[in-house]
């Protein structure tokens, strides 16, 4: 402090006096050892003493310096004592006196000229006064000895400092006489005696002061002095002229000593916090680097680590899932009945139904339950009688809340998009790059919503994928998978906003092969994701738009109108576009009860009396319910005003509904027991009777369930094929089971055919609008609602209550899950009556009116005729005809030929023009044929030769359904080839069988082909798509399927309901799944003979009824050697018919089946019956092929004498001359010309 500081400057002081500042903020701040005052005053000996030892030792260079920080020290220590030192007189220490002293001594100050030393003289004496005046004897008389030797070699020159002396020494000698201390007076007495004497004639003491003792060497002043201060002479003369002046000399001589002091503290305290905030500054800085160079680094190492850490250990249990899951598959694929380790005693098969949907968006299949629990527990505590459990009512305990957050206006669900994105385009046009590396654009938190569970999880998006990783804890719930998924952004078809739990919160993402997903993000989420999803994908923007918009820019209203869409169908568009979901039971799918008479023996479709009236909601069918509820609604009154008026207390689709339509089959049969806190409900209240459920609803008004899409397409929810235990009804004793049918259903199977033919039929197709205006349309609300009887509890109206208003957790999760079980009504679609569906004779009448619409063939089964088409492949079968589906003309090319694909026996391949719908010619059709294909210098083959043991047959070719790739097999080289009919080229050479291809086939929508081998194998195969069309197949397989013994000869497969169907030689069908290639059945078509079975065609209907062509091999007779076998999407035999002919082609097509066969008919069959639908049509010659084109109008027939027969409805309407002119391809040719088919085929009708 003292020699650590180099100068005697103002700045060099600033500094120490920053440290007495530090030293007085840290005494008031905190308690310390010692007081503060005392650390000041050890400091300040010290710097005494160094100042002394500095000067002692100066050099004549450095002696300037140390007397200016001498002088400047006595200064402090001076104001120090008189500032703290009146407050402890503990600070007046000898050694101070000493140091003091000294010090002055050493400076000369006593006896040097000039103003400065003049000024600290004055210091030191006050110095030597204040220490004069302690208590401590040693001090005050070393400070008086010291006092009295200054005065006497000193010369006092004015009379105000001569009042100063006088009085402070005489203050000081009257209190030491008063407190009659005799050591003190004692050695105060030579000075004073020093001091008047000096002073004397000064002061005119003569004058004033005549009885004053003598203090020339009288021997007596000690004691007459002690008498005389007492005088009133000498108090007088005191109070009156020494008093006045001492006060006046002091405020005179030390108040700007004082000042200057006083602005030094606050200077020196001012600088300490300026270097205090600035050290703390710099220490904050240093904070702050050293986090960010340091810390910070290390954290997000760790961080970093953590995350590699548990991405680790996570991958590690999903490999374990993974390997566990694929053991478990590898021993029940060798375990199974078809396996090599075949066990003799297979287990019992249990199933659930499956995600699985066919593009009507029906969940027709059943897959194998690993997992399977009878629930033996639940059906026990439902029989225990003894314990009442009283069913708490959640409704009654939440009233409240849900009352606090009703909305009064709902806005619609409109999302405002950006206009243009400039990120999300750059990453799209990147991502259409040809080898663009994958980039992640987005991911996010969310939520996997399934019928069984809500699934946390996270979802990434990149330029080219769109991934779900699950982050539940429990992943072995299907088999250690998961609910991780990861798909291509070219396989989605849809994405569509929905509501979870009444917010606006989630997506709906539908893919081509009509898998579809639900997630649920936070709210402000959502949006954000959907955006750039469209972005990437560039889907259309309809779902941008409210339901009422996207409705309407759909155009299946006038679709459903002109009958170009099924009820069924129709209503599931409706249902979807209003946000229900499979996904989720509380918005399940609505459908309505359509027949009123479940009693009658057979059932009359063409009798009004058999359907229920569906312009009034199902509740009111009853006049007399009708009457009740009305009354209900018009006494109804809310004291409190928030609960609006309603006819029904429950709702017709809730999650409780679907669950008791569905019991029977899991999951939700366990959905329905977790409802029901673990129990089966009691047998009288489940869904056993469809008659009793229908009486039911006409006999109480608050039963209102409409009912579920089941009810149309699944017989298996009519069964109970796990054989729970659902108990006994109390009256009868009756177990419960099966559901009991109307009498006119003879089967679960039948009722469903029946029901569906009820939903398409005339009364209904003429009042279905009604029912829709309820569900989805203008009398969902408002007046038109309450006129038909048809207002709901306000909280199942979509947006009628705010969620996010209740802050409490708990609280608003209890309203979720009431208001989820309580029911939710759809979005409303229309809000103008909906438009009447048109008569099949008006449909038909503007057919017939239309150039551009075909008439459909299997509409007009009793007019078809034959027309052909030669020079295609002269005295060569024809093997293959098709005209593709998914043929895309550009805008310019609009109205252009279809392109037919034709292959002969020889390989030829020809790729032909094909209009279906040109009226102004009598067959309605054109036909351009390929020139190339008489050409035999154009004739494009394919290349590589056949095996010598293979025939080449229809089954070896498939066409994409763009008729750009032709697959083909049956080659030398065990290779399954695809040569592009555009190049006329082989563009790709698969060899992955070990022996000769036998079979191919492709699924609906172009995503996978199957093909079947000698070597007892099958393979799916993934297309390769590039700009949505086709370009080849992956190199490698996708699945590799077993379980034949024998050669496979025909195959089918559906990727929409995930099935692969393989028939062989050794008389079986199997069918595996597509996406994990696991075995689920074998079929084994009936046969009363001992002869080898083979299953020669195979074909799976759009609802995945599975048709089986059967033949027994080496019958030398055609008598029941050939049978055609159904079989449902689930393995049910459904029903056989006995053949006379051999079948060499067959396809399906909607609910009819095409056959052609040897002996040269072609035959058109009821896909459920398998009847005939009209007489055969005699081709003459065997038939080598037989398909549909797309619009059913044609059917096209392979001859064996390389004919191309093209069957259609040849009722012609005002036929016109074939010398009509008609503009195509921006040319104009006679339309004879152009059509090669004016030839009428001369066909006889089998009779027999």
């Amino acid at each position: 402090m003292w020699r650590g500081v180099e100068g005697s400057d103002d700045s060099a002081w600033l500094e120490r006096g920053q440290v007495f500042s530090a030293l007085t903020k840290l005494g008031t701040a905190n308690e310390l050892l010692l007081p503060v005052d005392q650390i000041k005053l050890s400091l300040m000996e010290r710097m005494l003493e160094w100042a002394v030892s500095d000067n002692r030792e100066a050099s004549a260079a450095t002696l300037p310096q140390h007397t200016e920080n001498a002088v400047r020290l006595l200064h402090m220590v001076q104001d120090f004592l008189q500032a703290e030192g009146l407050v402890n007189p503990a600070l007046w220490t000898e050694k101070v006196l000493e140091e003091t002293v000294t010090l002055m001594d050493s400076l000369m100050v006593w006896y040097s000229a000039g103003t400065q030393w003049f000024q600290l003289s004055q210091v030191g004496l006050r110095l030597l006064l204040g220490f004069m005046a302690q208590e401590d004897p040693e001090v005050s008389a070393l400070a008086t000895a010291k006092l009295n030797g200054v005065l006497q070699t000193k010369e006092v020159s004015s009379q105000d400092e001569a009042c100063y002396l006088l009085g402070k020494v005489e203050g000081i000698l009257r209190r030491s006489i008063q407190e009659q201390t005799d050591d003190t007076y004692s050695f105060l007495v030579p000075l004073l005696r020093t001091l008047l004497s000096k002073v004397h004639r000064l002061l005119y003491m003569e004058l004033h002061l005549p009885q004053l003792p003598d203090t020339n060497g009288s021997p007596s002043f000690f004691e007459d002095f002690q008498l005389y201060c007492n005088s009133p002479e000498w108090r007088v003369y005191l109070d009156k002229y020494i008093i006045p002046y001492m006060k006046q000399y002091e405020i005179e001589t030390f108040s700007q000593g004082h000042e200057t002091m006083a602005l030094y503290w606050k200077e020196s305290y001012e600088a300490f916090m300026v270097s205090l905030h600035k050290r703390e500054r710099e220490r904050g800085e240093s904070k702050i680097r050293f986090q960010e160079q340091f810390v910070e680094p290390f954290s997000r190492r760790s961080r970093q680590e953590n995350l590699r850490y548990n991405s680790m250990l996570k991958q590690q249990h999903s490999q374990y899932s993974a390997t566990l899951r694929q053991w478990k598959a590898a021993r029940r694929g060798l375990v199974c009945e078809r396996g090599p380790w075949a066990e003799r005693q297979q287990d019992e098969m249990h199933w659930r139904v499956s995600s699985a949907e066919n593009f009507s968006r029906m969940r027709l299949k059943l897959v194998r339950n690993y997992n399977f629990d009878s629930h033996r527990e639940a059906s026990a505590l439902r029989d225990n009688l003894g314990v009442h459990h009283q069913r708490v009512n959640p409704e009654s305990l939440l009233l409240e809340a849900v009352k606090q957050v009703k909305v009064s206006d709902l806005e619609d669900d409109i999302l405002e998009l950006p206009e243009d994105d400039p990120a999300a385009a750059n990453n799209q046009a990147e991502a259409e790059e040809a080898g663009q590396k994958e980039k992640l654009v987005l991911w996010e938190d969310c939520e996997l919503v399934t019928v069984v569970d809500v699934v946390p999880g996270r979802l990434e998006l990149t330029t080219q994928h769109i991934y779900f990783y699950d982050n539940s804890q429990d992943k072995e719930k299907e088999e250690g998978v998961g609910h991780d998924f990861k798909w291509p952004l070219s396989q989605i078809r849809e994405v569509h906003l929905r509501r979870f739990n009444l917010r606006r919160s989630a997506l709906e993402i539908f893919l081509i092969d009509q898998t579809n997903y639900f997630l649920n993000f936070k709210k402000e989420v959502r949006n954000k994701v959907y955006s750039r999803m469209l972005l990437l994908r560039s889907l259309s923007v309809y779902g941008t738009r409210s339901p009422q918009e996207l409705l309407k820019a759909s155009g299946l209203t006038q679709k459903w109108v002109n009958r170009e869409i099924s009820n069924f169908d129709y209503l599931m568009q409706l249902n979807t576009i209003a946000g229900r979901t499979y996904n989720n039971l509380a918005q399940y799918p609505v459908f309505p009860w359509i027949l009123a008479d479940y009693t009658s023996e057979e059932l009359d479709l063409s009798d009004p009396r058999v359907f229920r009236d569906l312009s009034k909601p199902v509740a009111v069918l009853n006049e007399r319910n009708a009457k009740a509820v009305r009354e209900k609604y018009e006494s109804f009154e809310d004291p409190t005003g928030t609960i609006d008026r309603f006819h029904y207390g429950t709702h017709y689709s809730n999650a409780a509904g679907v669950m008791h339509y569905l019991i029977r089959v899991e999951p939700f049969t366990s959905l329905h027991i977790q409802l029901q806190s673990g129990r089966f409900d009691c047998a009288d209240r489940q869904f056993q009777s469809i008659p009793a459920t229908w009486q039911t609803l006409m006999d109480n008004p608050n039963d209102v369930k409409e009912l579920i899409p089941e009810f149309f397409y699944f017989p298996e929810f009519l069964e109970n094929q796990n054989g729970f235990d659902l108990g006994r009804l109390q009256i009868s004793k009756e177990r419960v089971n099966h559901v009991i049918l109307p009498k006119w259903a003879k089967s679960p199977e039948d009722f469903i055919y029946k029901h569906r033919k009820a939903l398409e039929s005339e009364y209904v197709s003429a009042h279905l609008h009604e029912w829709i205006d309820l569900i989805f349309g203008y009398k969902q609300r408002g007046p038109a609602a309450e006129e038909a009887l048809n207002v709901f509890y306000y909280c199942t109206y979509e947006g009628a209550v705010d969620l996010d208003a209740i802050t409490d957790e708990k609280e608003r999760k209890a309203v979720e899950g009431m208001i989820s079980n309580f029911g939710q009504t759809p979005c409303q679609l229309l809000k103008e009556p909906h438009p009447v569906r048109l008569l099949q004779e008006e449909v038909e009448k503007r057919k017939a009116q239309l150039d551009s619409c075909p008439l459909s063939l299997f509409e007009h089964l009793s007019d078809l005729k034959s027309f052909f088409v030669e020079g295609i492949s002269n005295n060569v079968p024809m093997v293959k005809a098709v005209v593709p589906k998914n043929q895309s003309h550009s805008f310019i090319t609009h109205g252009s030929p279809d392109t037919m694909v034709t292959v002969s026996q020889n390989c030829l391949v020809g790729t032909h023009g094909w209009l279906p719908y040109n009226k102004n010619i009598s067959n309605y059709f054109t036909f351009i044929k390929d020139p190339t294909v008489s050409n035999t210098k154009t004739q494009r083959f394919l290349s590589g030769p056949f095996a010598p043991s293979v025939e080449v047959t229809t089954g070896l070719f498939v066409v994409s359904h763009d008729g750009k790739l032709l697959f083909s097999g049956g080659h030398w080289d065990n290779s399954l080839r695809v040569t592009s009919l555009v190049k006329g080229k082989t563009v790709g050479q698969h060899i992955r069988h070990m022996d000769i291809v036998t079979c191919l086939s492709t699924d609906h929508c172009g995503i996978h082909l199957i093909s079947g081998s000698k070597d007892t194998t099958c393979m799916v195969w993934q297309v390769l798509q590039q700009g949505g069309a086709p370009v080849g197949l992956c190199p490698k397989p996708v699945q590799v399927l077993y379980g034949h013994t024998d050669e496979v000869v025909s195959v089918s497969i559906s990727t929409e309901l995930d099935m692969a169907v393989s028939g062989s030689r050794d008389g079986t069908v199997i069918i595996h799944t597509v996406r994990r290639g696991q075995y689920m059945r074998c079929l084994r078509p009936p046969c009363e003979s001992s002869l080898p079975l083979s299953i020669l065609h195979l074909a799976v209907s759009w609802e995945g009824h599975l048709l089986v062509h059967t033949c027994l091999e080496g019958k030398a007779t055609l008598k029941d050697k050939n049978a055609l076998h159904l079989y449902s999407v689930n393995g049910k035999h459904l029903c056989s018919e006995p053949l006379k002919e051999q079948v060499t082609d067959m396809c399906v097509s909607g609910e009819y089946v095409v056959l052609g066969s040897e002996q040269g008919y072609l035959s058109i069959r009821d896909l459920y019956s398998l009847s005939l639908c009209a007489e055969p049509i005699a081709m003459r010659v065997p038939v080598r092929c037989v398909s549909v084109t797309k619009e059913q109008s044609h059917i096209l027939v392979g001859l064996q004498d390389g004919k191309l027969i093209i069957v259609a409805v040849g009722k012609p309407a005002e036929m016109r001359s074939g010398q009509i002119t008609r503009k195509l391809w921006g040319s104009s040719r006679r339309q004879t010309q152009i059509s090669s088919g004016e030839n009428l085929y001369n066909t006889q009708h089998d009779h027999n």
